[in-house]
């Protein structure tokens, strides 16, 4: 709440609405309690303030009567009441009277003059008390010692006043000065005349020594008005500074702790604006200010000395006596004792001249500081440098918006697309200001799409800006034109590289023996940027790069520099290939990460110029790497450009890319239609191309495979004595996948597992340990160790997190949150499914992003939720198709209500997986087949089908809810002995037969 009194009579409550007091009493009393803010006034006093000499009979009944009516008026437990009187709970500082005496005993008299609003509490409208007529007496007092303080801007109040009060000496005494120092000399000296005579006529006293000795002082011209001192020759802007305060700080900082400062970067970063910036904000601390030095409009042999003395403002009379001959001694002479700033901006293309003329300068001056704007160090010792970046995200969006909405009062703001073009102009303000004084002729829509062609749609800079300001290209231009050839060479040829270069790469790719010193120079002058910890990477912001591939097809490079970076990667990747099978795995996965860009772009250039064999023998270094890495859908898109590419391409090349195709395609549930037509090119290429390939090896279990579906084991078993490693562990892993597809008795399947396993390990290979660790979690699953497959799958989480193929995690997150709600941890489950979920927001990989759908369904049906399963199922088949629809039919099924729609999705769900003959899968929907029977009345029927599914499977499913919920069904209903006596039929029946009588029910 907030209570003012000089002028207007006003309660303000906290909403910042008005709150009523009516009447003179019931003010006079909320005044008195506001004037001793938080402490108690006693109600002898009170009634003192309300009714004078002239109390009511029942004064204390009356005053409480007034309470309870202010305590209505006022939010409530603002009026308290105490033995001995009332306190009203507000701050001192609540009340603009009691700020405003304490103002005045501080010596703020501005600030406290500034509160005063009018008469103070003059529509209060008490009378006849003589305490209240006190204090407005007492505040008018104030008042008038607080004007006697005041300065040019109170000459109105305090010319009335001295009228009002013409013996007051020390309010003449204020005027007199206030007048003095607007320049007004002769009035203060009438207003001296005025008061003495009137001292004279009303007192018979002369004026006061202290009013005399003012007199004295403006006689003799003191405290007359002086023109302020320039400290500065800083314009002040016309726009707001975004987003670099702390940038701010920090030059400030530098600047108070070097007396060399050079702010670098490439041009458009803003490197003129922090300096202004900062210059403004030092302004007041230096004695002899803070000067701006433009060298943008010297020429490469222009004078810096000259330019400074003429940013400073020096006559030649103001050089001193100098009979130096260089304008630099003269200058040094004229500021040699001077603390100021000068900020010499734009120094790059006169280099040499600003460190030469800065490093004289400073060292003779010794209260002089520099900082420096340059797209280069000056390269002195003791130079401090600070690194001008472009905009973060959120501060170039909000630059944007700004000089948006200043130039076009309709801007629609939209923080998607805003953000896609300040990525776009790599949050470099001078591009993004050009940017946005498009918008006052096109639509944000139309200059995000527009800035493919930025050099030709950024043109619209102010006119009062530097030539190399007003357009985007002549921004770059400037830069360029300061260039030698070599660097021009080697920059315009980096700009192949899609994500940056090592040394080695732009060594080979740029051919020139002096590689390294040149790209040094290109990244002093702020045209690269290095990045690493190691070894330094070398990359362009959007801008640059997009204006040295201009300069490199105008100097007809393009082409060369293409294929020379084709190569580099190419063998690059085939290098890498072998160690991604080994315990190196991992650090070479780190080193082609980093190249992914180039990669991709070097195999989408083979494939747009139609080069079949380049593109065929980049597909077949990277794409083992594309699989790891998690760049499946992108690997696969690829790889499969690649294979359509026409052209000769040899038979080793090709055998390797329709290998690493079928991989791709044969690891999900979705089914490539050419499978095997690949699996036959890759085989026949392989025997023609006579290569050792360890690959190559698995290319021939798949053609067997091919020919023989039926014998499954036999086309994996010859690569058990294979010399490679690895393709002896992938071997024994399908061995045993094999037995387990095959449906297989025993533990053989998990030995064979376990033995792939120890060997992945031994080798040091993820992907394989991945592979091993998912196959044995669910042999655990189904053997009912629900806990011993939780932890191999977080196991085999682990492995796959190291490759970064965050697919294989989303598919194992899903199975896991199944496990965990099997185990009865529902948190745990939850928390899994969230886990995937956060994952397949960065992927686009359907066979993992479909997978989790049907485990969420699966996860809803368990759970009761019938409508979520639903959903879920519709979304798998939307991302997998027709490679979907058995599971989505078995999973329909239990969930239909209807029987005949039941039985009609159990019979589309067994025919897919009979004809496919996968056990684990043929097991499960019998299973389904079970609960159809159990719903027909038939619990023998489900007691034979589940001991069905048992057999096919090769041991009983324990992880399966259905499975359970159906075993207690049938048992309830055929007792112990019915139940194993059907089971035992189960064993020795055929499955085809006992669901095919339970699908014709």
């Amino acid at each position: 709440m907030q209570i003012g009194v000089l002028g207007p009579f006003e309660v303000r409550t906290d909403d910042g609405g008005l709150a009523d007091v009516p009447g003179a009493r019931l003010r006079a009393l909320l005044v008195a309690l506001a004037l001793e803010p938080g402490r108690v006034v006693s109600k002898a006093t009170l009634v003192d303030w309300i009714w004078g000499e002239q109390p009511p009979a029942d004064a204390a009944n009356a005053l409480q009567r007034l309470v309870s009516r202010l305590r209505k008026a006022l939010p409530d437990g603002v009026v308290e009441g105490h033995p001995a009187g009332y306190r009203l709970v507000v701050a001192p500082e609540a009340v603009d009277a009691v700020r405003f005496e304490r103002l005045v005993a501080e010596g703020q008299a501005r600030e406290a003059l500034a509160l005063w609003r009018g008469p103070v509490l003059h529509d209060v409208g008490l009378t006849g008390s003589a305490a209240f007529d006190s204090a407005v007496a007492r505040f008018e007092e104030l008042r008038l010692t607080a004007l006697e303080d005041g300065g040019v801007e109170l000459i109105p109040e305090l010319t009335d006043l001295v009228a009002t009060h013409p013996l007051r000496e020390r309010l003449a005494g204020a005027l007199m000065r206030a007048l003095a120092a607007a320049g007004r000399g002769s009035e203060a000296l009438q207003v001296y005349q005025r008061t003495r005579e009137a001292l004279a006529d009303e007192l018979g006293a002369d004026p006061s020594p202290e009013l005399s000795k003012l007199h004295v002082a403006l006689l003799r011209g003191e405290g007359r008005r002086r023109e302020p001192e320039r400290k500065t020759n800083l314009r002040a802007e016309l726009t707001s500074y975004v987003g670099k305060d702390e940038d701010v700080a920090a030059v400030r900082a530098l600047v108070a702790a070097h007396r060399l400062t050079t702010l670098i970067g490439p041009g458009g970063t803003g490197k003129t604006r922090l300096a202004g910036e900062t210059g403004r904000a030092l302004v007041d601390e230096l004695p002899d200010g803070v000067w701006l030095v433009e060298l943008a409009p010297l020429g490469a042999d222009g004078d810096v000395a000259q330019a400074t003395i003429a940013g400073l403002g020096l006559r030649d009379a103001m050089l001193g006596g100098s009979t130096a001959a260089d304008l630099t001694e003269r200058l040094i002479t004229a500021v040699r004792d001077r603390e100021a700033l000068l900020i010499l901006d734009n120094c790059e293309h006169v280099i040499e001249s600003a460190a030469t003329f800065a490093h004289r300068v400073l060292g003779e001056c010794r209260g002089l500081r520099i900082l420096a704007t340059s797209r280069e160090p000056l390269g002195i010792t003791g130079e401090a440098l600070w690194t001008v970046e472009p905009l973060a995200s959120v501060p170039a969006i909000e630059l944007l918006r700004d000089r948006a909405s200043a130039v076009r009062k309709d801007f629609v703001d939209d923080e998607a697309t805003m953000a896609r073009v300040c990525q776009a102009l790599d949050g470099m303000p001078l591009a993004i200001e050009l940017a946005a004084a498009r918008l006052r002729t096109m639509t944000l829509d139309q200059l995000a799409h527009g800035l493919d062609d930025r050099f030709r749609l950024l043109t619209g800079g102010s006119r009062t800006a530097l030539p190399h300001h007003r357009t985007l290209r002549a921004v770059v231009d400037w830069s360029w034109e300061l260039l030698t050839d070599a660097e021009r060479r080697v920059l315009r040829r980096l700009s192949v590289f899609a994500g940056g270069a090592t040394l080695e790469a732009a060594e080979r790719v740029c051919a020139d023996p002096d590689v390294f010193d040149l790209l040094t120079s290109l990244t002093e002058k702020s045209l690269l940027v290095t990045t690493g910890d190691r070894a330094p990477r070398y990359r362009m912001l959007g801008t640059i790069y997009e204006y040295a591939v201009q300069r490199l097809a105008e100097a007809g490079e393009t082409e060369t520099a293409r294929q020379a970076h084709l190569a580099w990667f190419t063998e690059l990747a085939e290098t890498a290939d072998p160690h991604l099978r080994r315990a190196g795995q991992l650090e070479w996965l780190a080193t082609l990460a980093v190249e992914h860009d180039n990669l991709t772009a070097a195999m989408r250039g083979a494939v747009t110029a139609g080069e079949a064999q380049a593109a065929m023998r980049l597909a077949a270094g990277a794409g083992w790497y594309w699989w790891l890495a998690g760049h499946k859908a992108e690997g696969l898109e690829l790889l499969t450009a690649a294979t359509e590419t026409p052209g000769a391409v040899t038979d080793d090349v090709r055998a390797i890319a329709y290998a690493l195709a079928v991989h791709f395609v044969s690891s999900g549930r979705s089914v490539e239609p050419r499978l095997s037509e690949w699996i036959h090119r890759a085989y026949e290429t392989s025997l023609r191309s006579g290569s050792s390939d360890p690959r190559l090896g698995i290319v021939a279990a798949l053609e067997r495979m091919e020919r023989a579906p039926d014998d499954l084991l036999a086309a994996w078993e010859p690569l058990l004595d294979d010399p490679d490693p690895w393709v002896r562990a992938l071997a024994r892993l399908h061995l045993g996948k094999s037995r387990i597809i095959l449906g297989h008795t025993g533990r053989v399947a998990d030995d064979y597992l376990e033995a792939a396993l120890a060997e992945f390990r031994a080798l040091g290979e993820r992907f394989g340990i991945w592979f091993a660790l998912t196959e044995l979690s669910e042999r655990l699953a189904v053997r009912g160790d629900l806990t011993g497959a939780c932890r191999l799958v977080e196991e085999a989480i682990g492995a796959v997190t190291e490759l970064g193929s965050i697919e294989d995690v989303i598919r194992m997150r899903g199975r896991q949150a199944q496990l965990w709600w099997l185990l009865g941890d529902e948190v745990a489950s939850a928390s899994a499914l969230a886990d995937a979920e956060r994952h397949a927001e960065r992927v686009n990989w359907q066979d993992s992003l479909g997978e989790l759908a049907l485990s969420k369904a699966e996860l809803a049906r368990w759970r009761g939720d019938a409508a979520a399963a639903r959903e879920h199922l519709g979304a798998a088949m939307a991302m997998l198709g027709a490679n979907a629809q058995a599971v989505a039919d078995d999973q329909l099924a239990y969930l239909a209500e209807d029987l005949d729609e039941a039985r009609t999705h159990r019979e589309a769900s067994f025919r897919a997986m009979a004809a496919a003959g996968y056990a684990p899968m043929v097991a499960h929907v019998l299973v389904g087949v079970a609960d159809l029977a159990l719903r027909q009345d038939d619990a023998a029927q489900a007691a034979r089908l589940l001991a069905a599914s048992s057999g096919v499977r090769g041991l009983e499913d324990r992880s399966h809810p259905d499975v359970a919920r159906i075993e207690r069904a049938a048992r309830s209903r055929l007792g112990d002995k019915g139940f194993a006596e059907a089971a035992a039929e189960g064993r020795l029946t055929d499955w085809r037969q006992l669901a095919e009588v339970t699908l014709a029910s």
